[in-house]
C-alpha cells in the first residue's frame, strides 16, 4: 500500500514538472531555418548548424562562413500575452523585463493566467567551411505556467554554454559522408514550482543544478547521385554516453541519453535557379522517451530557393504546422519562422493543445 502511495505521489510531483521538449527536438541548438521545415534538417543542413543537426552537412558547405553575430530570438503567444496585454507601450517595454525574474515572470501571469510562456535567446558565433566548424554556443530558455489562480505557479530556466568543433569526412565523391561534433558544454538548469500561497523564492545553490559534460554528435549521410538525389542520414546524439562532471550547486542536470535519429530526403529538379528540397525525419528510434507518441516524433519539411539567395519554408513537427522565409548572401542571414509544440500534460497527446512560437534569426560576418 505504500508503495502504491509513494508511486502515486512521484507521478503527480513528475506531472506537475514544466519540462523541455527534448524528446521532439533533441538539439543541443534550434536553427530557426530547420525549425521552419518541422525540424526535418538532417539531410538539408549545409552551414554551421550541422554541428548540431548532422556534423556530415559539413561536407556541403559552400565557401567560408564567418559570423561574428548569430542571433536567434524566439518566444510565444504566452509570453506575448502576459508581457503585452491592454498596457501602454511602455508598460510593454516594463513587463519585459520583469519577465526575466521568477517573480516578476509570476506577477504578471497572475493577471492573465491560463497561459505558458516561453522565451528562448541564443548565440553562435562562428567560421565554418568545408570540413571544420569552430564555434561558440549559449543559449537561454525561460519558461513559466500558471494555469489558474489556484494552481502552482511552475518555471523552468536552462542555460547552455561552451565551445564547439565539428569535423567532416567526404569519400567517394561526397557520395558518402561522415562527421562528428563535440562540445565542452555546461549546463544549469531550474525546474521548480510553488503553490499558490508560497513565495517565490529561489535558494540558488539548491535548487540550481549545474554540471559540465563532452557532447559528442556523430552523423553519415549517403546521397545517391540518380534523379532526384535520394538522401538517406544517420545521427547518434550523445554518441560517447557522456555524463555530467564537475556537479555543482543542487547536482548535476538530468544525463542527455544516446538517442538515434533517421531522415530520409529528395531533391527534385525545378528550374536552372530553383531548389526543391523535401524531407522527413524521425527522431528517437530506440524510443528512449517512451512516454512521447511516435506521431510526435515524425518530422516532415520542405524548402524552395531561388539563386540560393530567397527561401521558402513548410513543415510539420510534433503534430504542427510550421513555415517561415529566408534571405542569404555571404555577409547576412536573415530567417523568420513560426512552429509549435504539443504542449497538453497526456503522455498520449497529439494535436490537442498548440503552443504557437516565432523566431528571428540574424546572423552576419564576412
Amino acid at each position: 500500500m505504500k508503495l502504491i502511495l509513494l508511486t502515486l505521489i512521484f507521478s503527480q510531483l513528475s506531472w506537475a514538472i514544466l519540462e523541455f521538449e527534448d524528446a521532439a527536438y533533441p538539439e543541443l541548438m534550434t536553427s530557426s531555418r530547420a525549425l521552419a521545415m518541422g525540424n526535418a534538417y538532417m539531410n538539408k543542413v549545409d552551414d554551421s548548424w550541422s554541428a548540431f543537426y548532422n556534423p556530415a552537412g559539413l561536407g556541403t558547405v559552400r565557401g567560408v562562413q564567418f559570423h561574428l553575430t548569430n542571433i536567434h530570438l524566439e518566444t510565444n503567444n504566452g509570453y506575448l500575452d502576459v508581457t503585452g496585454g491592454q498596457g501602454s507601450f511602455f508598460d510593454s517595454m516594463t513587463n519585459y523585463t520583469k519577465a526575466f525574474k521568477a517573480d516578476g515572470l509570476r506577477e504578471l501571469m497572475a493577471e492573465d493566467p491560463g497561459n505558458t510562456s516561453h522565451a528562448r535567446v541564443a548565440l553562435f558565433p562562428n567560421i565554418t567551411f568545408r570540413g571544420l566548424t569552430l564555434g561558440w554556443v549559449y543559449s537561454k530558455q525561460n519558461r513559466g505556467r500558471l494555469e489558474s489562480s489556484t494552481s502552482d505557479f511552475e518555471l523552468a530556466e536552462r542555460t547552455d554554454w561552451g565551445p564547439v568543433v565539428a569535423l567532416n569526412l567526404s569519400l567517394f565523391g561526397g557520395v558518402v559522408k561522415f562527421g562528428i561534433s563535440g562540445t565542452y558544454l555546461t549546463r544549469k538548469q531550474i525546474q521548480k514550482d510553488f503553490a499558490p500561497t508560497d513565495p517565490t523564492t529561489i535558494d540558488e545553490e539548491v535548487d540550481y543544478r549545474k554540471g559540465s559534460m563532452t557532447y559528442l554528435v556523430a552523423g553519415t549521410r549517403i546521397t545517391l547521385p540518380i534523379f532526384m538525389l535520394p538522401t538517406f542520414s544517420v545521427v547518434y546524439r550523445n554518441s560517447s554516453g557522456s555524463d555530467w562532471y564537475d556537479a555543482e550547486l543542487g547536482g548535476a542536470p538530468d544525463k542527455i541519453p544516446q538517442t538515434t535519429d533517421v531522415g530520409f530526403s529528395l531533391t527534385p529538379y525545378t528550374a536552372r535557379n530553383a531548389r526543391l528540397h523535401i524531407e522527413a525525419n524521425y527522431k528517437d528510434v530506440g524510443n528512449y522517451y517512451e512516454n512521447v507518441g511516435m506521431k510526435r516524433k515524425l518530422l516532415f519539411g520542405m524548402e524552395f530557393d531561388w539563386a540560393r539567395t530567397f527561401f521558402v519554408r513548410l513543415g510539420a513537427g510534433d503534430g504542427w504546422g510550421s513555415g517561415g522565409v529566408g534571405v542569404r548572401n555571404k555577409r547576412f542571414i536573415f530567417d523568420l519562422t513560426t512552429y509549435a509544440i504539443e504542449s497538453s500534460r497526456e503522455s498520449d497527446a497529439y494535436r490537442e493543445k498548440e503552443d504557437r512560437r516565432y523566431v528571428i534569426s540574424i546572423a552576419s560576418g564576412f
